[in-house]
Parts: structure tokens; C-alpha cells; sequence
């Protein structure tokens, strides 16, 4: 009898099994059909990942740093989900899209300040009044490491291109961000030919269009992002799991 109910329970495990993995490719093979769906109402959007959202009926879309929604019916839907718990479960996936991208930067391309152990991104504009007051923080520390992709608001700055491919084509490029960022070079000439390193700063504007960045200040910190200067919270997030030594008794 034993054995027989074993078996029972082996037979009764692999029908739930099998259950489960036909509802999963049921599942899949819905969402194949709605992205057809999409792609055939929507043929010139370009779209990164496209599944199920938290609410029914609905597919979730990633495009770039934008999240939006698909119905069957052919509609697409521009907006936020919350939870009745007061998440806002678009801004979270939205979050993860960017903290994915910014993982996988390419880091080789950005300007590399710094050897210290706390990692520090940034995008920054050399004309940037707010910008030169994240450097001025930034520069007194020597715990971080930091990695600068340029981003010259050519509209209200248009010194910060130039000024940008100053500091990418000097053989001392920390010494040139240092001369730039602290107003050395305001008002003077500054010798740089036509086009000199114009391609390694559209790499890097590039890379911040990718991951939505629309203006300067914007740093992640160890992952966490913060937008402006905010020298409190820029402190605060490379301060974080410090532990203050205490003296020992003996």
C-alpha cells in the first residue's frame, strides 16, 4: 500500500507538473501573438521588451527608458500603474530598465578620474555652474573613482563643446578637466582644431541619450541615482556602511 500510494503521488506530482509547464508555454506563445499584434499595428516602433504587465489585459513595453502598455484591441496606453498598496510599479520597472543600462555602460569609453574603491557616474557639462559644484565636492575626495561622460548643453553653453574636446584631446586629461571645471579657461581661447576628438564626445552623448539623460548634473552612485547637485544626498549616498570607530576600553 505504501508503495502504491508512493506511486500515487508520483503520477498526481507529474500531471501538476505538466499542467504547470502547458499553462506557461500557453502563456508565452500569448505573448509571441500580442507582439505580432503590436508590431503589425505599430510597424515602425522600435521596442526593447514587450510581456505581461501587473494588470490584466494589458502587455508591459520597454522602449529606451520609456515604459508604456499594449492592449489587444489594438491600443497603446501612456501612463502609470499603481498598486492598492501605493507602488508605483511603473517608475519600479522604469528604474530597473536605467540601473540595467547603467550596468552594462560602457565604461572604457567615459573619462576615468580617480582610483578610489566607491564607483561614481557621471554626465556632466564643463559650462555647468551646477556641474562644477558637483566637481568641487567630488574633487576632495579620494575615496571615489569616477567616470565622466560629457554632455554640453550647446543652447545655453556654447563654450561646453569645445571645452569638452579640449579635455578629451590633452595627454594630462585630469589636469584639463581640473583647469576647465574650476573656470581657468572662462573667456579665453581655447587652441583645439575643428572636429579634434568630436567623435568620442558623440560616443558619450550617445550613450546618455540611451539612458535618458536630458540634463546636467546626473550621477549614479554605487547604482543610486541622483539628479542635480544635490551635495547632501551625493554625500550621504558615499558615506553610506561607513562605521565610525570607536576607542576600546582595556
Amino acid at each position: 500500500m505504501k508503495i502504491i500510494n508512493g506511486r500515487t503521488m508520483m503520477v498526481g506530482g507529474l500531471m501538476l507538473l505538466l499542467v504547470a509547464v502547458a499553462g506557461f508555454s500557453m502563456a508565452n506563445d500569448d505573448v509571441k501573438t500580442e507582439k505580432e499584434n503590436l508590431m503589425k499595428s505599430f510597424p515602425n516602433l522600435k521596442i526593447d521588451s514587450f510581456r505581461e504587465s501587473p494588470l490584466k489585459g494589458l502587455y508591459e513595453i520597454t522602449a529606451g527608458e520609456q515604459v508604456f502598455y499594449f492592449s489587444p484591441e489594438g491600443y497603446l496606453f501612456f501612463g502609470e500603474i499603481w498598486s492598492k498598496d501605493g507602488k508605483n510599479l511603473t517608475a519600479e520597472i522604469r528604474e530597473k530598465v536605467v540601473a540595467d543600462r547603467i550596468n552594462g555602460l560602457p565604461l572604457d569609453k567615459a573619462l576615468k578620474i580617480g582610483n578610489g574603491p566607491k564607483k561614481v557616474i557621471e554626465f556632466t557639462d564643463p559650462d555647468c555652474p551646477y556641474c562644477r559644484k558637483v566637481d568641487d565636492f567630488l574633487a576632495k575626495r579620494t575615496d571615489v573613482t569616477r567616470y565622466v561622460y560629457f554632455v554640453p548643453l550647446r543652447r545655453i553653453h556654447p563654450d561646453a563643446e569645445k571645452k569638452a574636446r579640449y579635455i578629451l584631446s590633452q595627454p594630462d586629461r585630469g589636469k584639463a578637466f581640473h583647469e576647465v571645471f574650476t573656470g581657468q579657461l572662462d573667456g579665453k581661447p581655447i587652441a583645439i582644431a575643428d572636429g579634434v576628438q568630436q567623435q568620442q564626445l558623440e560616443e558619450m552623448e550617445k550613450i546618455a541619450a540611451g539612458i535618458g539623460v536630458r540634463g546636467t548634473p546626473a550621477l549614479w552612485i554605487e547604482g543610486a541615482h541622483v539628479n542635480g547637485a544635490d551635495i547632501q544626498r551625493i554625500s550621504g549616498l558615499l558615506d553610506k556602511g561607513k562605521e565610525v570607530s570607536k576607542p576600546q576600553l582595556h
